[in-house]
């Protein structure tokens, strides 16, 4: 990326950026418009088959479009972003169209995937800004600084990294920060690394601890008069949650964790948190009854001055006496949990006082504010996961490389129904499983199956004969839209109990009993 960056001109490698890091937006072509133009062209129910088949819309369009190849050149990039997002609806979707028609199947998929956000290459934001701080010699926090107040086609940045101009200087208020993150304390995969931290390590006088609650972390940033609440990955999210604007009387900069008040002064559920994020508008009756709140993990700014080269001692003293000057209930302070010895802290971290929490943080007591993921201030360590036994019931084909294999599946537990014993879906997962273990899925599903619908496949699920998945997760809740009256958090397929008769899954009353208490 650093040498595409150095050998392609603008406007090209700012597009081209924006693809790679997710920022390409074109909000007049959605895919259910795509669809809509390959079925006037083409049997809408031979493209649901050939859709089903192949399992990814980019590649079934791409394949069936009737169109032929008329030019030898292929739009570049710098002409199709500025067109499409200069053009209105029907202007853009003509657009598309023509293109479609005049281009080879490869370029079809690569400009659907393109305008639709769907090109995944393996490259993350991150590691794109990465290799910008490389091509410019610069530090990638510098970057990470000024991305949030630049678009598309970023000239400004490459004028800057290419030594033309100086740093931008974003007209954004109350800025975004890069977040400091986590790694988990002791993965399963390397507890025989020698480079792995042993949990031992963690002692008072070293590291603090708080608790890792079950929300979303977010920047809460009152600076100048202005207000926002930014999103881990520094997604705006301030026009939803007015209630906690509101309350952000301060002059600062906060890390912390967006939570929802519970009837009795706690932390409600996650599902309580879902019913306000992603909505364009939010009434004054849902932020009655889920009324939000921030979590503070951490100090960033006050008054101006940057803390974040400070060491966590300092800015948790800060954090505690500018938190306690707050005259609102919409910003609390994150406890600290006391660290005694090992076994006090691994209890704690497996028996936390409320269910709306992960497990632990731990943060090194010098550490400072460092953007990304350095390896040895932070640590996250969560509580073990719930493990279940559960029936497969249903698969369905995944997309992308996967569209081949049936990836997706669901499974239940036992019930009294009123006709007896039966199976209640309590869940969905995707992953979890080895590539080997997917062949070995893949197969009994297809040896298995009872029944058709489309991409999806029922197998056999009886007292007698099925398959039984061990299935680990971070939590339930209840939840209406599902059948059995539950949902689950974070479900995925811990390994395949070829052993165990389907008859010695667990039942619906064993997973009702870890719901947690009504808030």
């Amino acid at each position: 990326m650093a040498h595409y960056f150095k050998e392609i001109p603008d406007p090209a490698r700012g597009w081209c950026l924006a693809a790679l890091a997710g920022e390409l937006d074109i909000p007049g072509i959605k895919a259910s418009a795509i669809r809509s133009l390959v079925e006037a062209k083409f049997d809408p129910v031979l493209f649901q088959l050939s859709y089903d088949y192949v399992g990814d819309l980019a590649e079934t369009v791409s394949l069936v479009w009737p169109g032929e190849t008329r030019v030898n050149r292929a739009p570049p990039i710098e002409e199709v972003a500025p067109a499409l997002q200069a053009a209105s609806r029907a202007e853009g979707m003509a657009l598309v169209e023509a293109w479609l028609d005049a281009l080879t199947p490869s370029g079809r998929w690569a400009l659907l995937k393109l305008i639709t956000g769907g090109l995944r290459i393996g490259v993350s934001a991150r590691l794109a800004k990465t290799a910008l701080a490389q091509y410019g010699g610069v530090a990638v926090s510098e970057v990470e600084e000024i991305w949030h107040g630049l678009a598309p086609p970023y000239e400004s940045l490459f004028a800057w990294l290419d030594g033309h101009a100086p740093r931008p200087s974003p007209d954004i208020k109350a800025p975004f920060r890069p977040v400091m993150l986590a790694h988990p304390l002791v993965t399963k995969d390397k507890r025989e690394d020698p480079d792995a931290v042993d949990p031992a390590l963690i002692t008072p006088e070293t590291f603090a601890a708080e608790w890792k609650y079950d929300g979303v972390r977010v920047q809460a940033v009152s600076e100048g008069g202005t207000r926002r609440i930014y999103t881990r990955t520094g997604d705006d999210i301030s026009h939803t949650f007015p209630d906690v604007l509101a309350g952000m009387e301060f002059e600062g900069a906060l890390d912390g964790e967006l939570l929802v008040r519970g009837e009795n002064g706690g932390v409600a559920p996650f599902n309580a948190l879902q019913q306000r994020l992603n909505r364009k508008t939010v009434s004054k009756r849902q932020m009655e009854t889920h009324p939000a709140f921030v979590r503070a993990y951490d100090l960033l700014v006050e008054g101006g001055e940057d803390l974040r080269a400070h060491p966590f001692r300092e800015r948790r003293a800060r954090l505690e006496a500018f938190v306690a000057s707050l005259e609102t209930d919409r910003i609390d302070l994150s406890p600290l949990v006391e660290i005694t010895d090992l076994a006090a802290l691994e209890a704690a971290r497996n028996a936390p006082p409320a269910p709306e929490i992960e497990g632990l943080m731990l943060k090194r007591w010098d550490s400072a504010y460092l953007a990304g993921r350095p390896k040895g201030p932070w640590f996250k360590w969560k509580r073990d996961p719930f493990l279940i036994d559960a029936v497969l019931l249903y698969a369905q084909r995944g997309h992308g490389k996967r569209s081949s294999f049936y990836s997706d599946f669901t499974f239940g537990v036992w019930r009294e129904g009123a006709d007896g014993e039966e199976l209640a879906p309590v869940g969905k997962a995707y992953f979890g499983f080895t590539d080997e273990e997917l062949k070995q899925l893949d197969t009994f599903v297809r040896e298995n199956t009872l029944e058709r619908f489309g991409p999806v496949r029922s197998v056999t699920a009886t007292a007698e004969h099925g398959l039984v998945l061990e299935v680990a997760f971070e939590g339930l809740q209840r939840s209406p839209r599902h059948k059995s009256g539950i949902a689950m958090r974070f479900p995925r397929i811990n390994r395949i109990r070829w052993d165990k008769p389907t008859r010695e899954a667990d039942r619906l009353e064993t997973l009702e009993a870890l719901l947690p208490q009504e808030f």
